[in-house]
């Protein structure tokens, strides 16, 4: 395939993910993808279709009165790419509202499908504004990173094994 199929792949994830739609996000993604970013390590499309369903369930109950995303810089060659995404949301373990500026590195199969995806951001900005206090005094150690990072896997294989494979 074509770098124009590889942007247009991005461009349905991120159009899919501002509609809260996860099973055209999920599609997005070859059945061995790989997907990591600060609170997720997460192998094969279950996973990571499990972790976007998750995320966009818990929204729509508990935070589609702010939910926005925007994303710009849509870059793809023939093997991979890159855009950068913005999120408004309420994190929905404390209610809080987050702004979260966020990095994206895709790799494709040749049929267009995401085969590796990391998302970066400043872990500090975002634990400062979804868990408070807590984030502000602690959202630079690892400690923390651990621990939400433990919090999101425990969430994720809750969700999943509540859900038939």
């Amino acid at each position: 395939m074509t770098a124009t199929t590889n942007a247009q792949t991005i461009e349905r994830f991120y159009g899919a993910f501002a509609q809260l739609d996860a099973a055209t996000m999920e599609a997005c993604y070859a059945p061995d993808a790989v997907f990591d970013d600060e609170a997720f390590s997460l192998r094969g499309r279950r996973e990571i279709g499990g972790m976007w369903r998750m995320l966009c369930e818990a929204t729509k109950a508990k935070g589609a009165d702010v939910w926005r995303l925007r994303h710009r810089d849509v870059r793809a060659d023939e093997r991979g790419g890159s855009a950068h995404w913005d999120a408004h949301y309420r994190f929905s373990a404390t209610g809080r509202l987050v702004d979260n500026s966020i990095d994206a590195r895709f790799g494709f199969t040749p049929e267009g499908l995401i085969t590796t995806h990391r998302d970066s951001f400043p872990f500090w900005t975002w634990s400062r504004q979804a868990l408070g206090t807590p984030g502000l005094l602690l959202g630079w150690s690892p400690m923390l990173r651990k621990k939400v990072r433990a919090t999101a896997a425990a969430n994720l294989a809750r969700y999943l094994a509540s859900r038939p494979a």
